[in-house]
């Protein structure tokens, strides 16, 4: 965890296409120019090699060194040292290797924390820069490079680079790293170098490399001039540093100038333009600008962490920022990000097609590719509709849905929520009516008692011509109140359904993927419906998707007679979208997930116990990678909210609910600190309403 933010952290990374490019040079003559123009600035090395610690603020091989010499001349900035190593080895090699063989591990995460924790440190500071050891992907360790650094701090980049034959590829590979983790480019500094033989440059490659890379900054930041600036090679002399500091100085105003902008903050902006989920546009909700995201963390712009027990909705089940995930992403949008469905088809579409139906329950064949879980859900409703229609049965026109229910905010998907405790009673007046029937009140943890269907039985045999189809989200109910009920009701129910020629739609877009300890819900029953939704954790909470699939009986009876499917989405099939899906399903082939997910539901089920013996606390019930705290009350959603974001954690009760879904791939000590911060708020009695 990062250390209390006291002040934002302002800082520059200054980084390069390899070693040996100047970075050191560029770094001192820009700490000069920037205390030349009166801020307080503090170059850092958090990584120094090749001398002893001892020696790294008197040795003329340490960077620090130079830092130090480059300013010697001009007035001191009172209480701040120019020059500061956080980290040294004494072998001289890439920083990996060097901490290994002093037994160390580098990680960008602790270095990171190391930074911070200077900077509170040196309170007179206005900036750092803060120089890499090594280019831009030298390896911290056998997963992270330099590059991680930047972007866990999340601060702008100068890229230094050498100016000569061969140079641009390095300098477009390393411009490539940067837009791979998101990170800026401030400034880019060429320094005149040798060609390969030893002999100066011809000015003219010098003139040309410039300008090819003054259009690929051009491309790569659009909106906003990036600085290029030339670093000839200069003779060593006395005014050596002053004359590389004016060399560089418009780059050192831009970054000044940085520092002062006093632009209005996220929040202000979000407010005066934007409208959040659930939300008054006129009385905004509570916000943390998030920055970045890591693992099963969620870093705010302060630099504060967030251990995530909401994996984003329910979406981000493997993490953020999977390089899978991502890789998957970049490689399709280098090939065909998007392309219309209608008459066309692609690769990811078919492959992902084809990987969704062999994970599906037995039967279910055809997918039909929707843009986000309420419209596929749409999607069913429609399908059950011509499904009824063109088989005759004209008068089935309803739906069969069980109260608690939830399945979406699209007008369609609406109808079949809850109509008494959901959120959508605004909208009663305007809405298909549709029948409701008892929540199933068989617990997932108790004996299944056969009367629970009674209800369910009576309205399909009195009144099943009037039905197209019953939905309802199999073993779980979630949003609706995050309800687990006994595997045997859907048995039952299918029996009921096939009884009655009515079809059975499953909503698993909640609970597909996993969640609930198999891969879709509908495996605790061992039922397969007509009709499956899935989406949310489909592409791994990278990009919206969804799917509705169906039997071969359903298309049947919908497409029989020359019919088509009425329905067509502009982006179905988008082929991003469906390549980050397929690399999802095959880290489910290759990882351990039932095994994450059953170590979650222990972690949870010991952590949320002791919220049992709370006063106010209705019911705790645990499922898979699911925790439910239900209180008897209504919560103060904002108290929690500010309470949990000082414990470091992100999580979003909603009503009488204080859930947790953490992604699969969390740490249990930090299931732990889920936990832990649930109970404590109860516990302090801030889940209470403010009136």
């Amino acid at each position: 965890m990062p250390p209390p933010e006291t002040r934002p952290l302002y800082a520059f990374f200054i980084s390069g296409t390899d070693t040996n490019t100047g970075k050191t040079v560029v770094t001192a003559a820009l700490l000069r120019a920037l205390r030349t123009a009166g801020l307080a600035a503090q170059a850092v090395k958090p990584v120094q090699t090749g001398i002893s610690p001892a020696e790294t603020l008197i040795s003329p091989s340490s960077d620090a060194f130079a830092y130090k010499e480059a300013v010697a001349d001009i007035p001191p900035v009172p209480a701040l040292c120019p020059a500061a190593i956080l980290h040294c080895f004494t072998l001289p090699a890439s920083p990996h290797l060097a901490a290994a063989e002093e037994g160390k591990h580098l990680r960008a995460a602790r270095l990171c924390h190391d930074i911070r924790s200077h900077w509170q440190r040196e309170k007179t500071a206005d900036l750092l820069l803060l120089e890499s050891a090594g280019g831009i992907s030298a390896p911290l360790n056998a997963t992270e490079d330099m590059s991680d650094i930047a972007a866990e701090l999340d601060i702008p980049v100068v890229l230094v680079c050498p100016n000569r034959l061969g140079s641009l590829s390095h300098v477009f590979r390393a411009l490539a790293a940067l837009t791979e983790k998101g990170l800026i480019p401030a400034g880019v500094v060429m320094t005149e170098a040798a060609s390969t033989d030893g002999r100066p440059t011809p000015a003219r490659i010098l003139e040309d490399n410039l300008e090819m890379v003054r259009g690929r900054l051009r491309l790569a930041c659009p909106d906003r001039p990036v600085p290029l600036l030339a670093l000839p090679r200069l003779p060593k002399g006395a005014d050596f540093w002053k004359r590389a500091a004016a060399l560089l100085t418009p780059l050192a105003t831009e970054l000044g100038a940085r520092r002062r902008r006093d632009a209005p903050g996220l929040v202000s902006r979000d407010h005066a333009a934007l409208w959040h989920p659930y939300a008054s546009a006129l009385e905004p909700p509570p916000l943390e600008v998030a920055s970045r995201s890591r693992g099963n963390r969620i870093i705010l712009e302060n630099g504060r962490e967030l251990v995530d027990g909401m994996s984003s909705w329910w979406a981000a089940i493997h993490g953020y920022n999977h390089p899978r995930l991502l890789e998957a992403l970049r490689r399709q949008a280098g090939r065909m990000p998007h392309v219309m469905f209608g008459g066309l088809t692609h690769a990811p579409a078919v492959e992902l097609a084809e990987g969704l139906v062999r994970r599906m329950p037995e039967g279910l064949k055809r997918v039909f590719f929707a843009d986000s879980g309420s419209v596929a859900v749409e999607v069913a409703l429609k399908m059950a509709l011509q499904y009824q229609q063109g088989r005759g049965r004209t008068r089935r026109t309803r739906f069969l849905a069980p109260y608690g229910g939830y399945h979406g905010d699209t007008l369609g998907a609406m109808s079949v929520c809850d109509p008494v405790t959901g959120m959508h009673s605004l909208f009663a007046d305007h809405l298909p009516r549709q029948i409701f029937m008892e929540r199933p009140r068989c617990r997932f943890d108790v004996p299944f008692d056969p009367a629970c269907l009674d209800e369910a039985r009576h309205i399909l045999k009195t009144r099943g011509e009037e039905i197209a189809a019953v939905i309802l989200e199999p073993v779980v109910q979630g949003a609706g109140g995050m309800w687990f009920y006994h595997p045997d009701y859907l048995r039952g129910l299918a029996e009921l359904c096939a009884a009655s020629e009515t079809l059975l739609i499953f909503d698993e877009i909640a609970t597909g993927f996993g969640r609930t300890g198999k891969f879709f819900a509908a495996e605790w029953a061992g039922v397969s419906p007509d009709i499956l939704c899935c989406g949310k954790a489909m592409t791994g909470g990278l990009l919206t998707l969804a799917a509705t699939v169906c039997t071969e009986e359903v298309a049947s009876g919908i497409c029989g007679g020359g019919r088509v499917f009425m329905h067509g989405p502009t982006f179905m099939g988008n082929p991003l979208a469906c390549a980050v899906a397929l690399a999802n399903l095959g880290l489910f082939e290759e990882n351990r997930w039932q095994t994450l997910v059953t170590g979650m539901q222990e972690a949870l089920a010991q952590g949320l116990a002791p919220c049992r013996d709370l006063p106010d606390v209705a019911d705790v019930r645990v499922l898979g990678a699911i925790g439910v705290v239900e209180l008897r009350k209504s919560v103060n959603t904002a108290a929690l909210h500010g309470f949990f974001v000082d414990r470091g954690v992100w999580i979003r009760p909603f009503n009488r609910l204080v859930y947790l879904m953490p992604p699969y791939t969390s740490p249990l000590e930090d299931v732990v600190l889920l936990c832990a911060a649930v109970h404590d708020a109860i516990a302090g009695g801030l889940h209470k309403s403010a009136c």
